[in-house]
């Protein structure tokens, strides 16, 4: 160091007058003597290296050999503190970041050795600005500088000019400093060399912490913090171990960077740097934030760090190092541990991906807990999982759900009595997860059910003891359960419903609930939800639970119902879903009978599923139909696949496999049939099985083989009727005349031109009233009308005979004209006057189809089928929605469900504007009013008139209902112009007389008056959001939250401009005619403009300045309208204080400590 002599003194004194924040330029000349070796400060640090070793009594003092030496203390500071803020300045070189880097290394070497505080060689201001160094010396964006740079030098400059600079993205690395400069780059040796810097300055801080105590120093403590953490945030890879005895070696044994830094952490919260909990406090907040996996700023808030591998393993690392230091300091850390927990839970995002981090982390932490502490921990997440944030709600459900995965803890003596309760996983089942399944936040009631539906899949059986209890315990009643969560499934939000049919599925596949039909139906109804999703969950559900309990029949029948209806679905994602499903359950383990194996559930399920379908539920064929349409195209149904079916055609299996064998025949045409033809001769010459082939004959007549078999077949079956028919023993119910029969309708479609008078006749004689005889259930078969695919509902108590013979006559009419003109009549007074459920069953279908045919005919008789919606079986009415339906889309496409499915999925999706359009006249209608010049003036009979009117107070619920369900399915635009329409059309004319006032005109307008005050007229984009509803912090749904308010505002100006122009003037003359007549109509009125003015409570008066006295009585309502709700919400309070008793709810915000003091 002989360059130190040369140094003047003046300018040592400048630099620790400035304290180390600013130098003057060294003399050029000795800057570059120091600089001839550009490792002079590592060789004088290798040379003062053996001067730090206390342990060591025989190594003299540095400071006497500096003496000796002429060798000053302060200059060399000085000299250090030159090189040290170099490195500091804009862009510096990497010989200046090296320089620097060194310099900082032996001034902390300086520290270390013994005598430096009384040779006053600490400066705070040195020691924080080298504890910065690693920072300001490592390239923040060397990566991206790299790149860049062989982009560069590979693609060369370019004609166009300077370059577009790429997408700015989310990186876990610091963000780069202003000051610094793209102009500087690195090759991978320099940032080798930069790294061996960076290293020997950490391993001589933490050589230096060992015994240089900061206890006095908080600011340099913290300085150390964050250096360490810095140094495994930002600047390395982190290290892949578990193994937490890198905590406890020695520095000279530590080689990464991130043990180093590990160990300085564990350093730091020893007692010698720190009073009490402040060391370790101190480090136990910067650790908050690599757990939570965010950056920290000065002056900034907190953000979210992209979860890549580097800051997630900074997360794992962390939580084992709090947790090595909890196992090391037990009894000192506790209270701290559990101030950070609290931390981590009020500190949670949104975003699962992050909640479900955190709740592991929680978890991890909880159990290295004791059980006091970990009860009273539990006590506190149920203050916080009722706080009014959503985030805080869900993310108490993770947390809950994460320790239900570890083993329940035992009450031991150390537990507090008031604690012990905390303690058991059934209050984390009962207290957090099911307490929540009604959370004003369909998120968070959603995610709950979701929860607990997991419960039952933990491999903890207390958590499935817990979730058993409380569908056992005597305050649950099971009506009760149930029908909460028939109500989830039809929660108005997705998420919620998709949550609740896991949770039904996940109660009936363990056994906590009956898999009864109306349970199961919970499951098959949604099946057909509006939400492409839930339908798609739901078929889902249905696999699950049929592959966990595949023997039970109720559940088969479910499954089915449930399914085969989507394959018709006006979705083609559902579709798929529904095919996907048949094929892999039903399909796929279609074997021939020498490799079936009553072993094998999969192949026994499947047999027992197309038996279902055989019998109770043979409605459902015409979708299995439509299945085989989609997947023949595909070259499915290969001959080793149709020879594997007519092995089953002789044994148990006989009638599934003829189903199969018709639904392949109707849509596989090319498929060679000889063998079938053959099997199916024999067959139909065995009565016992006659019955079982009767469907494959009238699907499989697309076969050349089949039709010319048709003549004979008709010859036959009219000799074996003509007779027995015209004989007086004619049994109607013989299972042998009743098969011909049906035999005969199925060959005379596909040969027309051989059906003859005689066998019309025939057909007539057997409708001939007689009298009814007992015979065999009607349920025996099925007489599927050919032409239209619809299935005929039969019924036990009809003549067999009779129910097919319509049938027959039917498809007769289908093929000669003049008969369908002679029967019309018939079948129009038959679905008036007749008795029998499945004649008049027929009659809709056999009508429709000749529709079909013969439109220009049958139009008139539209009318007659129409009436049977308000026939008095159920059965009846739905057979006609459906087949009215397919009327109306002209293509041929189960009772409240079928209805709408009918009327929104199909109808609506066709006609947008069909419910808009006919609303007024449904008013007029469903209230019977005919004295309105334009509105309900269609032809009807007085019967039509009396099955469909809904007039009187004793139909209101009727009515509205239906008013609801048709406000639901418009639009913005739809629900302001019909309001604006029923001001015009309706108001406007009993305001101008044109519609007297009488008992008649008071019902309907009570009625108008009703309509307009239902929340569902109200315009959506005037509603806020949910309540409860927490929004979201990222910027799509900001910006959509922005747009909202805009257009609520836009939206809001342009109703109060049509209320104020078109309604009030109306309203207010409505006023004043009511009160003259003393009308029972003016509370409805006054109800109207209670709800209304509820959006415009602080313009009452301006907006009826026309009516000073209507304004006053406006405002009074309004006050009593908010009266009464305060008083309902008090007592509604008071009721549950009566039933429950709850802890008191507290803000979190002052149930934690602030781990920050």
């Amino acid at each position: 160091m002989q360059w130190q002599s040369l140094i003047l003194s003046t300018w040592v004194d400048a630099v620790w007058d400035f304290e180390f924040t600013h130098t003057d330029p060294l003399d050029p000349v000795i800057e570059e003597e120091i600089k001839e070796d550009p490792d002079v400060f590592k060789t004088i640090y290798m040379q003062l290296l053996p001067f730090s070793n206390e342990d060591d009594d025989n190594t003299p003092s540095v400071w006497v050999v500096f003496g000796e030496n002429g060798v000053s203390a302060k200059t060399l500071v000085a000299v250090l503190s030159y090189f040290i803020l170099s490195a500091k300045t804009k862009s510096p070189s990497l010989e200046q970041r090296l320089c620097g880097l060194q310099a900082a290394s032996l001034y902390l070497l300086l520290l270390k050795i013994p005598g430096s505080v009384a040779n006053k060689v600490y400066h705070q201001i040195l020691f924080d600005t080298c504890l910065n160094m690693p920072l300001k010396c490592w390239p923040q964006d060397s990566s991206k500088k790299r790149k860049k740079d062989s982009l560069k030098s590979s693609q060369g400059d370019t004609k166009t000019g300077k370059r577009s600079k790429p997408p700015k993205k989310v990186s876990e690395e610091m963000e780069i400093d202003d000051d610094e400069e793209e102009g500087v780059y690195f090759s991978a040796q320099d940032l080798l060399k930069l790294r061996e810097g960076i290293v020997l300055l950490v391993r001589t801080l933490l050589r230096l912490l060992e015994r240089f105590s900061l206890r006095d120093k908080p600011q340099s403590a913290d300085s150390c913090v964050q250096l360490t953490i810095s140094t495994l945030m930002h600047l390395l890879r982190v290290f892949h171990t578990n193994n937490l005895c890198v905590f406890s070696r020695s520095v000279d044994q530590l080689k990464s960077l991130p043990e180093l830094s590990y160990h300085g952490l564990g350093l730091l919260c020893s007692t010698i740097h720190g009073e009490g909990d402040e060391c370790r406090r101190r480090v136990f907040r910067k650790l908050l934030y690599v757990i939570l996996m965010m950056k920290t700023q000065e002056r900034s808030k907190p953000c979210l760090l992209a979860p890549s591998q580097t800051v997630c393993g900074a997360r794992d690392h962390a939580i084992l190092f709090i947790s090595h230091i909890v196992d090391k300091q037990r009894e000192a850390t506790l209270p701290l541990l559990r101030i950070l927990v609290q931390h981590i839970c009020h500190q949670m995002v949104e975003k699962s991906e992050y909640r479900a981090s955190g709740a592991q982390t929680v978890g991890k932490l909880m159990a290295k807990m004791p059980c006091q502490d970990y009860a009273a921990i539990v006590k506190w997440l149920y203050s916080y999982s009722r706080n009014n944030k959503v985030a805080f709600r869900m993310f108490a459900l993770d947390v809950a759900m994460v320790l239900l995965e570890q083993s329940e803890r035992d009450v031991d003596d150390t537990v507090d009595p008031e604690l012990a309760v905390f303690l058991p996983h059934r209050f984390l089942v009962h207290n957090i997860v099911y307490n929540h399944r009604n959370d004003v936040s369909p998120t968070v009631r959603g995610h709950a059910l979701h929860c607990l539906a997991q419960c039952l899949e933990l491999g903890s059986q207390n958590a499935t003891k817990c979730v058993h209890e409380l569908f056992s315990n005597s305050m649950y009643i099971t009506t009760e359960t149930m029908t909460l969560f028939k109500k989830h499934v039809s929660d108005p939000k997705t998420n919620a419903r998709k949550s609740a049919l896991e949770t039904v599925m996940s109660l009936l596949k363990h056994g906590v609930i009956s898999c009864s039909a109306e349970n199961l139906s919970i499951l098959s109804d949604r099946c057909r939800d509006p939400a492409v999703s839930v339908k798609k969950k739901a078929m889902q559900c249905l696999m699950d639970l049929l592959a966990a309990l595949p023997e039970n029949r109720e559940l088969q029948e479910a499954w089915l119902r449930g399914v085969l209806p989507a394959v018709m679905d006006s979705e083609s994602s559902v579709q798929e879903k529904a095919l996907e499903c048949l094929d892999h359950v039903v399909i796929a383990h279609i074997k021939s009978q020498g490799k079936y194996r009553d072993s094998d559930a999969s192949q026994k399920l499947a047999w027992e599923l197309l038996g279902l379908l055989c019998e109770k539920c043979q409605d459902l064929s015409r979708y299995f139909s439509k299945a085989f349409s989609v997947w023949a195209p595909q070259q499915k149904f290969t001959p080793a696949f149709v020879n594997g079916l007519l092995s089953h055609t002789e044994g148990e299996r006989a009638a599934a496999a003829w189903l199969l064998l018709a639904k392949i025949a109707s849509c596989s045409p090319k498929l060679n049939y000889g063998t079938i033809l053959d099997t199916w001769e024999n067959t139909i010459r065995s009565e016992n099985r006659a019955k079982e082939v009767f469907f494959f004959f009238s699907k499989c007549t697309k076969c050349y083989s089949i039709k010319k078999k048709c003549q004979r077949i008709l010859k036959l079956n009219f000799a074996f009727l003509n007779g027995n028919v015209l004989f007086p023993f004619f049994n109607p119910s013989s299972i042998s005349q009743v098969k011909h029969l049906y035999t005969l309708g199925a060959a005379s479609l596909h040969c027309p031109s051989k059906v003859g008078k005689r066998i019309f006749l025939l057909v007539q004689s057997v409708l001939t009233p007689s009298e009814q005889q007992p015979g065999l259930s009607i349920q025996l078969f099925s007489a599927w009308y050919g032409c239209a695919s619809i299935p005929v509902f039969l019924c036990a108590c009809a003549s067999i005979n009779l129910v097919c013979s319509f049938s027959v006559i039917g498809k007769l009419c289908l093929q000669h004209e003049e008969l369908m003109l002679k029967y019309l009549p018939v079948f129009a007074r038959e679905l008036e006057v007749g008795t029998e459920l499945a004649v008049r069953s027929n009659i809709v279908v056999v009508m429709c189809d000749l529709c079909m045919r013969y439109t220009n005919t049958v139009t008139r008789y539209i009318p007659n089928i129409s009436a049977c919606l308000r026939d008095k079986d159920p059965v009846v009415r739905e057979q006609t929605l459906i087949m009215l339906t397919n009327l109306l889309q002209v293509h041929t496409q189960t009772c409240d469900q079928t209805f709408r499915y009918c009327l929104v999925d199909l109808l609506l999706k066709k006609s947008p504007l069909m419910f808009s359009q006919h609303f007024i006249e449904c008013i007029f209608h469903f209230n019977s009013y005919e004295k309105h010049k334009k509105y309900n003036k269609f032809p009807q009979t007085e019967s039509e008139k009396s099955k469909f009117s809904l007039k009187g107070p004793q139909n209101q619920g009727k009515r509205f209902r239906i008013y609801r369900f048709l406000l639901k399915n418009f639009t913005d635009e739809k629900r302001f112009n019909i309001t604006t329409k029923i001001c015009q059309d309706i108001l406007a004319s009993f305001v101008d007389s044109e519609l007297p006032l009488d008992s008649e005109g008071s019902e309907m307008l009570a009625d108008i008056f009703d309509i307009l005050s239902l929340k569902e007229i109200k315009l959506t984009a005037m509603s806020g959001p949910a309540a409860g509803e927490e929004p979201q912090e990222d910027e799509m749904a900001m910006a959509k939250a922005v747009l909202q308010v805009a257009q609520k505002k836009l939206v809001s100006q342009v109703q109060k401009r049509n209320f104020v122009e078109n309604v009030i003037p109306i309203i207010i003359s409505l006023k004043n005619m009511l009160e003259e007549q003393h009308s029972p109509v003016l509370k409805h009125l006054m109800a109207y403009l209670q709800v209304t003015m509820q959006d415009y409570r602080s313009q009452v008066k301006e907006l009826f300045a026309a009516d000073e006295q209507l304004a006053a009585e406006v405002e009074y309502n309004l006050k009593q309208f908010e009266k009464e709700k305060q008083q309902q919400e008090q007592q509604q309070m008071e009721n549950q204080l009566a039933n429950f008793t709850l802890s008191p709810r507290r803000n979190v915000s002052q149930t934690y400590t602030c781990i920050g003091k």
